[in-house]
């Protein structure tokens, strides 16, 4: 089975589609193996033009959150903020040092500890990187379609 036609019937088999023994990816409209996703009817082996960028809302205050521990979500757009080992802007409003001035919202003191509980005078390495949990909020339709409730303490 040549990679690419691999490539088609794992990702039929991951939305739930079925491909029977005596069929070929080929057969379906398209040549992706009549599976629709984010490509839509782009070729797997061609780069498309990327989409758009997204609007996000103007700056809000907190987004509530819905499940116990989600890490809070970033209520503003983060376009052209550098993340980098030498540099962290979310650090320049969201530090304790800077959130009273900013207006912003201070970093959980958990932020300032090691796996092992030692306080730090400065963000842990391990948490240097916001964006691997927080992450903003764009004003976009669902990708797919969900019935998905927030917690009921929560509520």
């Amino acid at each position: 089975m040549k990679r690419s036609t691999f490539a088609v019937v794992i990702a039929l088999l991951a939305v739930g589609g079925t491909l029977h023994a005596n069929e070929k990816p080929s057969q379906y409209p398209g040549g992706n193996g009549g599976v629709h996703s984010l490509r839509g009817a782009t070729e797997l082996d061609v780069t498309r033009e990327a989409d758009p960028l997204k609007n996000f809302p103007e700056q809000s205050g907190p987004i509530e959150s819905d499940y116990v521990y989600q890490p809070p979500l970033v209520p503003h757009t983060i376009r052209h903020y550098e993340m980098s080992l030498n540099a962290n802007k979310c650090l320049s409003c969201h530090s304790w040092k800077n959130a009273k001035e900013s207006g912003a919202t201070k970093i959980s003191v958990t932020h300032y500890q090691t796996r092992e509980g030692q306080v730090l005078s400065d963000v842990s390495p391990r948490r240097y990187f916001c964006l691997q949990c927080h992450v903003p909020q764009a004003d976009a339709t669902a990708l797919i379609d969900n019935e998905f409730q927030r917690v009921d303490a929560l509520r």
